[in-house]
């Protein structure tokens, strides 16, 4: 059996945030990652009333007698949320950090009083909970075409719908890809280590664009590399940077975000609460990756279209497997899931067209599916070595690959932009103005189902997507 991948990633995105000391939670499950030391508050009377409260709590309590609560972020700033620090960290240990635990604790009954959430756990956001994304990107011959394929609409600078791609940057190749010429965007900062190997992630946000403007050929896709980093950032840095990112070219007609995470929690985060706020008051449809997490616990931001006042402005997209007719094992799912498409083993842009680039694999494959599926999932197929390994496990000698061009990869990651191609798709073909409505309209016209957990839920199919399948003795897919 392979690694427990949700230690692996806690690994990987630890190096990626140096002098940030993260935990998993809660008590060491494989939910979700945060910050340890700190929690959030809204500023001003909430923030003193957090820092107050705590301060007595640890007070009274014997033998708990952490650094004086202090600031750990700005007073001010356009998401109104504040760090505040409750302890100093034990960076050696990565388990459930209990200063931020009793801090939340000492809250409970002043929330219950107050009849909102006054503090959170500051949470990574990321683009990989518990895989990566699905898996891990395979190479594909760039003889075969993408999948879905490209839509035959043609492309008109008047009527291309925006869409704006959250994500990692783009790769360096990126217009070699024709379907990629009206792309904009950030360049992906880092593409490969000092060794020359291509790093983990890197073409996410490439392979995403691919995807919408497969789907959907009209649009004008914008990549922002907001999530360089492993495709992680703190919680209560990335209400800022949705900000950002529509403050430096305007709200677009649809937003596509594949990344979230869990946070034991009905009410959403509280980092990114003010931008979910003005999305709602703007005509921007975002559309969500629900995860990886094979899990029916509310992952976010996707998981606002769940809550009330959000449901025509977030749409959030589950994974079909390869078939398009179950769900795909590593999807979450749930009410809170308003749609599925496929989003296991699809072809997009990668890296490496015109020099090829090598790749090592990080994970292992597992000898049967981790979630308990029966079909060739991408949990088993293609098997491979990775270089990550359970301390005393003898590690395998990984494998390499070489990329050139063309990847097939699988996620709720890459789902997503399916959906958002398919909202734009459906602008363009009935020369719809308003991207909510076009959701609308799109959720109610469509005819297939598919069954994920026993429950029958809208499949989207792109028509140029085609069911693949898998091979089991040839060991690929």
């Amino acid at each position: 059996m392979a690694p427990q991948r949700f230690h692996e990633q806690f690994d990987q995105i630890q190096r990626s945030m140096p002098g940030i000391p993260l935990a998993m939670g809660p008590d060491d499950s494989a939910e979700f990652f945060y910050e340890k030391g700190v929690v959030l508050a809204r500023d001003g009377d909430e923030a003193r009333l957090v820092e107050d409260t705590v301060r007595e709590h640890f007070t009274a309590m014997s033998g708990l007698t952490p650094d004086p609560v202090r600031r750990a972020g700005p007073e001010t700033n356009r998401t109104g949320i504040t760090r505040i620090r409750v302890g100093e960290p034990d960076e050696g240990h990565r388990g459930n950090d209990s200063t931020v635990a009793h801090a939340l604790r000492s809250l409970r009954t002043v929330e219950g009083r107050a009849g909102r959430r006054l503090v959170s756990r500051n949470h990574v956001v990321s683009i990989a909970v518990n895989a990566c994304p699905g898996d891990e990107p395979v190479p594909v011959p760039l003889s075969e075409p993408p999948n879905p394929a490209a839509a035959p609409t043609p492309y008109d600078e008047e009527t291309a719908v925006g869409v704006l791609v959250i994500d990692t940057g783009l790769m360096n190749d990126y217009r070699s890809y024709p379907l990629l010429a009206h792309t904009e965007g950030d360049a992906q900062l880092t593409e490969c280590g000092d060794d020359g190997v291509l790093k983990q992630y890197v073409g996410h946000g490439t392979f995403i664009a691919g995807l919408v403007a497969a789907v959907a050929p009209n649009t004008d896709v914008t990549v922002l590399g907001t999530l360089n980093d492993a495709g992680a950032i703190l919680e209560s840095e990335l209400g800022e940077k949705l900000f950002e990112a529509v403050d430096r070219g305007g709200w677009p007609e649809v937003l596509s975000l594949s990344a979230g995470t869990s946070n034991g929690r009905v009410d959403g985060l509280l980092g990114v609460h003010a931008f979910m706020e003005e999305l709602r008051d703007r005509r921007t449809l975002l559309v969500a990756a629900a995860g990886n997490n094979a899990s029916a616990t509310p992952f976010w931001p996707a998981a606002y279209a769940d809550l009330p006042g959000w449901e025509d402005s977030v749409l959030s997209v589950g994974a079909l497997r390869a078939d398009g007719e179950f769900g795909a094992c590593f999807s979450n799912h749930g009410g809170w899931v308003k749609a599925y498409a496929p989003g296991e083993r699809l072809t997009s842009a990668l890296t490496g067209f015109g020099t090829p680039v090598p790749y090592v694999y990080q994970h292992s494959t597992y000898d049967a599916c981790r979630f308990g599926f029966a079909y060739p999932c991408t949990c088993q197929y293609p098997p491979h070595n990775g270089v990550l390994s359970e301390p005393g496990e003898a590690p395998a000698k990984p494998d390499q690959v070489m990329f050139e061009g063309h990847a097939q990869w699988s996620g709720t990651s890459f789902a997503t932009p399916v959906v958002a191609g398919l909202v734009a798709a459906h602008m363009t073909a009935h020369k719809e103005t308003d991207p909510r409505a076009a959701r609308t309209q799109l959720l109610a016209a469509n005819t297939e189902y598919a069954e994920v957990r026993g429950a029958h839920v809208p499949a989207l199919l792109p028509p140029t997507w085609h069911p693949v399948t898998v091979d089991p003795s040839a060991g690929g897919s």
